[in-house]
């Protein structure tokens, strides 16, 4: 190890996370280059190469690019998206806007979406990100400076991606895909609200009001572009690089090498494809809205709150050791959390820092949070989900959407099967109850109301399986190990600053500042700690 692993959890949840996530971890910190240490998110789970929740930076002067440090689906992200409505103007309607949401925003593997594009426009999409979507009238310019780097990564090149890629992207502008994607109306409640002032600044600032929430990344083109660069670095490195890693899986090839750019340079087309893909959404959510209810969109309010990535390499300045220095960071199922006075942030939010968009499960809260300067210690990186308690498969084996009991409140859900509703439930519940909800409150937090989930079924399969849920109840204790950061019993610690994220309570995050690693890590990797 050329670095020490670092791990940002609660001692519980540190002991709880698959055994396969610090060896992930210890293997990444042998990679060429990389500086301060490797660090694991609350949410770390088993992915391809690095873990899911893995971030590592990684010096400009000796640095190397890993696809497995990316992943797949390039460009996974969230927005958040802000109304005037309130939950007693939506209630009546909820069944009707999930509907015709599902409608006009296609899910599942393979599904098309409503833009028709030629080579030569996709070409532009590749280019410009969300600038070609706001250009093509699917957007305004609000919309791209509420995005990360304004929607638009200026490295893409067309010419990098083959034509296998773009056949399987050029349809899928506007569409959400499968797994664990999901497009999600949510209702904030004042009670959850603690930094009033805070809320207010990223246009939060009613009670019971509606938003929307969607997660989703660059479909089958990313996943093909990842697919193809991995394959050539693994023929390259032995014999062109000399470059021994300690897993094939994480193949890397020099950044300022011939392939080390052109991946680079597709990655970022796979990044805009997946801004462009995320605004024409936010295009069909408006024009539902509008329809629904008889006024358009500017009246009813419907503006982004932000666009974050993850699953991204970005070239960025840190400080490491006192000195400034160029890095490229990867962050796999991590996001960006840039502090107050970045430039950039939009104007709006060089006061609060960066809206930081942690997605719950689908019977929890959301939480919006905001970035802080103590972020510097991870690099300004944040987790990115709920995390999982088991993978999909084994979700959709114990429980059956059909089967699910009610609690008190309703939901409103349609998906293209029904694994996928239990699918869904495999994420581990942000929702701190009892003595840790006491203690510490709860962030700006928004409760579902009606979700469209990604499946893995076609458009026509999901107009056939449609389902009313009168709510989903929480998975037995012994249902998996859960190892997000926010689940029931979870004692929270002060260590408010040690993500770098300002939790809208004001309180305590439930990340440890101090600690002592699982015996199994301080056996396996004496270098791994807790942060």
């Amino acid at each position: 190890m050329r670095v020490p692993v670092r791990v940002f959890a609660t001692e519980k949840l540190a002991a709880e996370l698959d055994d396969r996530v610090f060896a992930q971890a210890a293997n990444v910190a042998t990679l060429p280059g990389i500086v301060g240490a490797c660090l694991c998110m609350p949410d770390a789970h088993w992915g391809y190469g690095f873990p899911i929740g893995g971030v590592a930076a990684i010096d400009a002067d000796t640095v190397v690019i890993s696809p497995g440090g990316i992943g797949f689906d390039i460009n996974c992200g969230m927005r958040l998206v802000r109304t005037d409505l309130t939950w007693s103007e939506v209630q009546p309607r909820v069944g009707e806007l999930v509907d015709a949401l599902v409608d006009a925003v296609p899910a599942g593997v393979g599904s098309c979406g409503l833009v028709r594009l030629g080579r030569e426009e996709f070409d532009d999409v590749l280019r410009e990100g969300a600038r070609w979507a706001v250009r093509s009238g699917y957007g305004t310019q609000h919309d791209l400076e509420h995005t990360e780097a304004h929607g638009c990564f200026a490295a893409a090149d067309p010419a990098r991606v083959t034509e296998h890629a773009v056949k399987r992207g050029i349809r899928q502008i506007g569409t959400l895909g499968s797994g664990n994607h999901y497009l999600e109306i949510q209702v904030v409640r004042r009670e959850n609200v603690i930094a009033a002032e805070l809320a207010a600044a990223f246009g939060l600032d009613r009670d019971e009001q509606v938003v929307v929430m969607f997660h989703c990344g660059s479909r089958g083109f990313g996943h093909q572009v990842a697919t193809e660069y991995l394959q050539l670095f693994l023929r390259a490195m032995p014999g062109k690089f000399g470059i021994p890693v300690i897993d094939r899986e994480l193949a890397c090839a020099p950044f300022s090498s011939e392939e080390g750019q052109a991946y680079f340079a597709a990655m970022c087309c796979a990044a805009n494809m997946s801004f462009a893909n995320r605004q024409v959404i936010l295009h069909r959510i408006r024009e539902v809205f509008a329809t629904t209810f008889g006024r358009d969109a500017e009246s009813l309010g419907i503006r982004t709150v932000y666009d974050v990535a993850h699953n991204t390499a970005k070239l960025e300045r840190h400080t490491v050791d006192g000195a400034p220095r160029l890095l490229l960071v990867h962050r796999k199922g991590a996001t960006r959390a840039f502090p107050p006075g970045h430039p950039e942030l939009p104007a709006e939010y060089q006061a609060t820092g960066q809206p930081v968009i942690i997605g719950g499960s689908m019977e929890t809260g959301s939480y919006l949070l905001a970035g802080l300067p103590s972020g510097a210690a991870s690099f300004y990186s944040s987790a990115h989900g709920s995390g999982r308690t088991m993978s999909r498969a084994q979700a959709s084996s114990r429980r059956r959407s059909r089967q699910t009991t009610a609690p008190a409140t309703a939901i409103a859900a349609r998906a293209s099967c029904a694994p996928s509703i239990a699918c869904c439930k495999s994420r581990t519940s942000y929702d701190s109850r009892g003595d840790s909800r006491r203690r510490a409150g709860h962030p700006r937090r928004a409760r579902p109301r009606g979700r469209p989930r990604g499946a893995r079924l076609g458009r026509r399969a999901a107009r056939d399986a449609r389902f009313r849920l009168d709510g989903l109840s929480p998975l037995p204790a012994d249902a998996g190990r859960g190892h997000g950061y926010r689940g029931p019993g979870v004692r929270l610690l002060e260590a408010r600053h040690a993500l770098g994220l300002r939790r809208l309570p004001g309180r305590a995050w439930n990340l440890m500042a101090s600690g002592r690693a699982p015996p199994r890590a301080e056996q396996a990797w004496p270098e791994c700690s807790l942060a």
